[in-house]
């Protein structure tokens, strides 16, 4: 196995062109415009929901100057930019508020009233169950965000998530394109999801609900008590017929996509580059022991790959929150102080993981870097590692040690982005 010639080049800035390059592969005003329709013979209504809904509006402006638009999008405080014709709304994620109902009653208002040969334009991303939150009937938005607060700290899969947000909207799972029609209906989306799934992205908005007709009591004793009784009755019963409709569903970004050209970066460093996938669910501290015991035997047997290697993956881990107040932290966070304890500084390895919208949860980095000292110097700082790891405290021991990525917004979402750098064979010093 050979080592890995760095040259000017720190393991931690190899790391870092990787998500960049990640991030990059997702940008609306380079990927978006080639996946337009043909221009309408009708009006042109662009609506949307999620982190990139303002920059993909943007691009949409942008690639058709002649065309007239109209609409409205919405997507998480502090992620607007300036458009010239379509609104841009503001509101929570991850949990709703006001300004979510508000959005998705505009939302539903401006694809009213259209004909045969009008066109919606949906652009939706990750983020947009939250940001375009109107409830169904019987519901109401304080037993919606009760709701969603308990899906967050449940451990439950992206994907069951996304089952119940459907069957607690009156706009997700389809009843968006519903209310189109006769219009035409082009669905332009950003995954951030396992398997990139049209009907879990913003839960599915222009996509038939595959769950419309099934029973998901068994979701509801997952969540547990304290569930209100409005929602609960929501889930357990079967939800009425949907009306038919047709959508044109076009993916503009996915995990893979950004993946792919991490992984070509990779290759530019000299790095054999090994994608593990782009749907890795699961605990966040269980898949940083997993990826610990890959990275181990990379260095000590050459496989799965030989080094100097960059093991890829992308996904959605999820923390599960038991009944001690939690600390500071995401998933991104939690699985790297997770790998860091298994990994017991462990030298020629280094790590990233950080959700390529720039936003670890509810916190302001994007995620983290491990180095091989990490534990070393959270000790050094009177932290014990393991100790918050069990707080899930893990964003403030990166940041006692400055090692937070913090990017701010990227205004793309693909969903996590991880990559394990293994620079040489154990019996190697740097």
């Amino acid at each position: 196995m050979a080592h890995l010639d760095l040259g000017t080049w720190k393991p931690r800035e190899i790391l870092l062109d990787l998500f960049e390059a990640a991030v990059a592969s997702a940008d609306p005003m380079k990927v978006l415009a080639r996946h337009l329709p043909e221009r309408p013979r009708g009006r042109c209504v662009v609506v949307g929901a999620g982190k990139s809904a303002a920059l993909m509006a943007r691009a949409v402006e942008v690639a058709w100057p002649d065309v007239e638009l109209s609409g409205v999008v919405v997507t998480r405080y502090g992620h607007a930019i300036p458009t010239d014709r379509i609104e841009v709304l503001e509101a929570s994620h991850p949990v709703p508020d006001q300004a979510s109902e508000a959005a998705g009653r505009r939302i539903l208002d401006a694809v009213s009233d259209l004909g045969t040969h009008d066109l919606v334009l949906a652009l939706v991303s990750g983020g947009g169950s939250s940001l375009m939150a109107f409830p169904a009937d019987g519901i109401s938005l304080e037993d919606k965000r009760t709701a969603n607060r308990m899906l967050l700290a449940s451990g439950l899969g992206i994907g069951d998530m996304n089952r119940i947000r459907r069957r607690l909207s009156a706009i997700k799972g389809g009843r968006l394109a519903a209310a189109a029609s006769p219009a035409r209906v082009v669905t332009l989306a950003m995954s951030d999801v396992p398997g990139d799934d049209p009907s879990a992205i913003a839960s599915g908005p222009t996509v038939f609900d595959p769950d419309a007709g099934s029973d998901l009591s068994s979701l509801v004793d997952r969540l547990g008590p304290g569930l209100p009784e409005s929602v609960r009755n929501r889930l357990v019963q079967r939800a009425a017929t949907m009306p038919t409709f047709a959508s044109d569903f076009r993916m503009i970004a996915t995990p893979r996509m950004a993946l792919d050209s991490a992984a070509a970066v990779a290759r530019r460093h000299g790095l054999t580059p090994l994608v593990l996938g782009d749907a890795l669910e699961g605990e966040a501290r269980e898949a940083g022991i997993l990826m610990a015991g890959i990275a181990r035997s990379v260095l000590r047997h050459g496989t799965p790959v030989a080094g100097p290697a960059v093991l890829l993956s992308g996904g959605e881990t999820t923390v599960t929150i038991g009944a001690d107040a939690p600390g500071r932290g995401g998933r991104n966070t939690e699985f790297l102080l997770s790998l860091a304890n298994a990994l017991d500084g462990e030298a020629h390895v280094h790590a990233i993981s950080a959700d390529t919208d720039g936003i670890d949860g509810s916190e302001d980095a994007a995620g983290a870097l491990v180095t091989p000292d990490t534990l070393s110097r959270a000790r050094s700082a009177g932290l014990d590692p393991a100790s918050v790891l069990r707080r899930h405290d893990s964003y403030t021991l990166f940041e006692s040690i400055g090692d937070l990525v913090v990017t701010g917004p990227t205004l793309v979402n693909v969903n996590d982005f991880r990559a394990i750098l293994i620079t040489g064979p154990a019996n190697v010093r740097p």
